[in-house]
């Protein structure tokens, strides 16, 4: 089911000058119109600030004419060179394969096919076992393929005696299944077994959409003998595939089917695919993947010289139907328009869109229908691809995810959860909770994006005295982490305002534009794990998994790392002796109480769902001091992290297990005047908007702001 109004945009992030394009698909049949806003405030709980979107139309207010425009899930391959010349005069096919899902429907295999007279071949995986369909004549072997199962499968079509031959052979085989044999039949001449259209691998040409039929599981050698052979292992870190033939027909992938997967070669003596990447032959298909939707432009906007760094919004109305699309203005590299700078986390929040979370209910859309949240979710919606936090219909995870079609949870009034004790905001729209305390506290900023500072590095942030993070910076890139440690040791000064921050490594490549991997190897909470041996990013070739697996754990950078995890309930801090002494006391100016933030529109506290602590043993630095510590979280399900759990001895640590559920808030002194505030909690900024932002955890904020910024500012209430 379509969305009634919805769209993405080309760009993420702009600056001044540069012209961002917007895609939109909208039922109309009216108009729609498009206005431009900046994003202040996001929450829609009426019980809390209101939104707060500042109208721009001054600068862009356009009204369009409707258009429907379709997302098609599904990968494979597609050789467009294919379709200029003619099959050999007789048809043989090969490939090696694993399928996924084998009892499901027709999954082509290899085809090249006209999808309107039906003429050429496809070769298809079927419940029955693989067939070969050539015109509209048809054989197939008639024994079921196992899941999970490397199989060489083959066709062929004699055009002169019209003999179609079919097989499929388990490279290993399982003591008491039938699943090997041939079949072939006799098929009434003429054979149209060629036709003039490209060859696709993992999918045939299909007549209301660009492909169907699509695989589920792993291609390997594909090939048509005399015409062309395909080695996957080659240009393995990219969306193209290479042809060995004479002709040359290399092709591309459409919608990111996952790469450096392990083939039939793979033995388990190597496990970097860029050592061996004969062992990783393989394509992983899915009939869900998403890349690029491919949407027309309807507009676009340039941004004015004058215009300053923020977080803006198209916001789209036709009818009863409302989206916003965020986007992001950032600062030019070294012209600061102010003295601090937030960090928005778009790492993060593309590795979350489109979460179809299991809690979902009639409840949840009663709140959201009461609220006026942004009504598209994705699990009405899966035609807009899933997010890494989903698994494909297969089972296997989700690896990549795409910017490049509708992000549905990546709206600043998305509720993610039904929160019995605050809004439920996660992400960019919790991220409001601290975009629209900096507005009221008067204070100037500028924002940049994960993706900016993976591309332009440390030169980004010199100019400021404090860099922001919002309440989720989990996924990082070596760049990113470069970045903000450089910044750190060289006088900056880090307010890490939210928890499991800097936590999973993830790739990106310039050779798949808007994507970003993550493969989610061992250790870490997570809700699917990598296959073994599928470990390392086919983007750039490094291991993934946690930061900590390489020896960069969180800690290293702000002075706490994650450690335990529950559902998402917020409890209070209680404040530690340093909190008074001489050196830091004045964090808490104004601040009367001992237990304090025991409230908030994020799950009803300010630490909770994900906790970060100190530990001197994972590189927390010796100088680092807890300011306050979180306590009583045993009253929701909260767990320590697998990683906490492996190894641990008390008579070591001198702690249990139920003492490492907290959230340490930290203070580190740095080189060169540099400072780092760390609060440990995920649920942190929630807190903020509390008795309309005059609050202890919205007062300690500001003075660790107001110093680490040189601002000057007095406190407003």
């Amino acid at each position: 089911m379509t969305a009634s109004l919805t769209g993405y945009a080309d760009k993420i992030s702009v600056r001044v000058g540069e012209k961002i394009s917007f895609k939109i698909s909208s039922v109309g049949p009216n108009p729609y119109n498009a206005t431009l806003v900046k994003i202040v405030r996001g929450d829609p709980n009426p019980d809390g600030p209101p939104p707060k979107y500042e109208d721009m139309s001054e600068l862009f207010d356009g009204r369009f004419a409707s258009r429907v425009q379709h997302a098609w899930t599904g990968s494979y391959g597609l050789v467009e060179g294919a379709a200029a010349l003619k099959l050999p005069a007789g048809l043989m096919v090969e490939a090696t394969i694993w399928p996924t899902l084998p009892d499901d429907g027709p999954q082509t295999v290899l085809s090249r096919r006209d999808a309107e007279s039906g003429a050429g071949f496809a070769l298809v995986l079927t419940p029955e076992g693989m067939a070969l369909e050539v015109g509209g004549e048809r054989v197939v072997v008639g024994k079921r393929l196992r899941p999970h199962t490397w199989y060489r499968v083959w066709a062929s079509a004699d055009p002169r005696t019209g003999t179609l031959r079919v097989g499929q052979q388990p490279l290993r085989r399982a003591h008491a299944t039938d699943d090997e044999g041939e079949a072939e039949t006799v098929a009434t001449l003429p054979l149209t077994f060629d036709a003039a259209r490209p060859v696709l691998i993992g999918a045939e040409q299909a007549k209301d959409r660009p492909a169907g039929r699509c695989f589920n599981g792993k291609i390997e050698a594909p090939s048509i003998a005399g015409f062309a052979a395909w080695d996957f292992a080659r240009r393995m870190d990219s969306m193209e595939i290479e042809d060995t033939g004479a002709n040359g027909l290399h092709g591309r992938l459409i919608n990111l089917p996952t790469r450096a997967m392990k083939g039939s070669a793979w033995t388990g003596t190597e496990r970097d695919w860029t050592k061996a990447p004969h062992h990783y032959a393989a394509i992983h298909f899915h009939d869900d993947d998403l890349h690029d939707c491919g949407w027309a432009d309807d507009f676009d906007f340039t941004i004015p010289r004058d215009m300053r760094s923020g977080v803006y919004g198209i916001q789209l109305s036709c009818g009863t139907h409302r989206d916003i699309i965020p986007f992001f203005v950032r600062p030019q590299v070294g012209k600061p328009q102010a003295k601090v700078c937030y960090i928005a986390a778009t790492f993060t929040y593309q590795v979350y869109s489109n979460f179809a979370r299991p809690s979902y209910d009639e409840a949840f859309r009663q709140r959201m229908a009461d609220w006026k949240s942004s009504a598209w979710h994705p699990a009405d919606h899966r035609e807009y691809g899933l997010s890494t936090y989903n698994v494909h219909r297969d089972g296997s995870g989700v690896a990549y995810s795409s910017r490049l079609r509708p992000l549905l949870t990546w709206r600043p009034n998305f509720l993610s959860y039904n929160d019995p004790r605050g809004s439920g905001l996660r992400h960019l729209p919790a991220d409001t909770h601290l975009t629209g305390w900096l507005d009221r506290m008067g204070v100037a900023f500028d924002v940049i994006t994960d993706h900016d500072l993976d591309e332009k590095g440390p030169a980004l942030l010199a100019s400021y005295k404090v860099v922001v993070t919002g309440t989720h910076p989990e996924y990082h890139t070596s760049n990113t982490l470069d970045a903000l440690q450089t910044y750190t040791e060289t006088g900056g000064r880090l307010m890490y305002l939210g928890g499991n921050g800097f936590y999973w490594r993830v790739a990106l490549s310039e050779k798949v534009p808007g994507a970003i991997e993550l493969r989610r190897t061992e250790g870490g909470i997570r809700l699917w794990a990598a296959e073994p041996g599928e470990y390392y990013h086919s983007f750039d070739g490094n291991y993934g998994g946690l930061w900590r697996r390489s020896d960069r754990p969180p800690n290293l950078l702000c002075g706490i790392g994650f450690s335990s995890q529950g559902t998402f309930w917020g409890d209070a801090y209680r404040q530690a002796p340093a909190a008074r002494d001489n050196t830091h006391a004045w964090v808490f100016e104004g601040v009367k109480d001992a237990l304090f933030g025991g409230f908030g529109y994020s799950g009803g506290g300010a630490a909770g769902f994900e906790l970060d602590r100190l530990d001197y043993r994972l590189g927390s630095p010796l100088n680092a001091v807890v300011l306050a510590s979180s306590e009583g979280h045993d009253r929701k399900n909260f767990v320590v992290v697998h990683e906490e759990r492996l190894g641990f001895d008390t008579t070591i640590t001198g702690e249990t297990l139920e003492q490492l559920i907290r959230a340490d808030m930290t203070y580190i002194e740095k080189p060169a005047g540099g400072a780092v505030f760390s609060v440990g909690s995920i649920t942190y900024c929630g807190s903020l908007p509390h008795n309309k932002f005059d609050n202890d955890v919205s007062r300690l904020t500001f003075n660790v702001l107001n110093r680490f910024g040189e601002l000057g500012l007095k406190w407003p209430f």
